[in-house]
């Protein structure tokens, strides 16, 4: 519902120049048994496609990646003593982190450049192991 994704399966909701990330149903069916949620502090700078934490897993960890530029607004504290909430509700309660993209309209334009509901759909079916 007016989600944007990224082809490592992190979901962006853009609301002027605030972006809210968080990752996918279908990332979650993959990973299973998340133990820790690693997410930076609140000031810290992203770039759009670079890492900015990591999900892990009984078996492993997995990088997450900014879907578009701008500053830690918020992290979602309760990920740190229930790791699982982005299991149970990756779309809502389950969030990651917002950012103050300061730009509208850069941010509009990087969101612009992520894969639609549809074009991520197709995605997984191509990619699902």
């Amino acid at each position: 519902d007016g989600l944007r994704f990224l082809p490592t399966h992190e979901w962006l909701k853009l609301e002027g120049t605030v972006a809210t990330v968080g990752i996918t149903d279908f990332a979650v069916s993959q990973v299973k048994d998340i133990v820790y949620v690693d997410l930076p502090a609140a000031g810290t700078a992203v770039k759009a496609g670079e890492a900015f934490g990591a999900i892990e897993t009984v078996k492993a960890a997995f990088d997450l990646y900014a879907p578009v530029t701008g500053t830690v607004a918020a992290i979602n504290a309760a990920l740190a003593t229930s790791p699982d909430t982005v299991a149970k509700d990756p779309f809502g309660a389950g969030w990651m982190l917002s950012l103050e993209t300061g730009d509208a309209a850069r941010a509009s334009a990087e969101a612009a450049t992520l894969l639609d509901a549809a074009a991520y759909a197709k995605h997984c079916t191509e990619h699902a192991h």
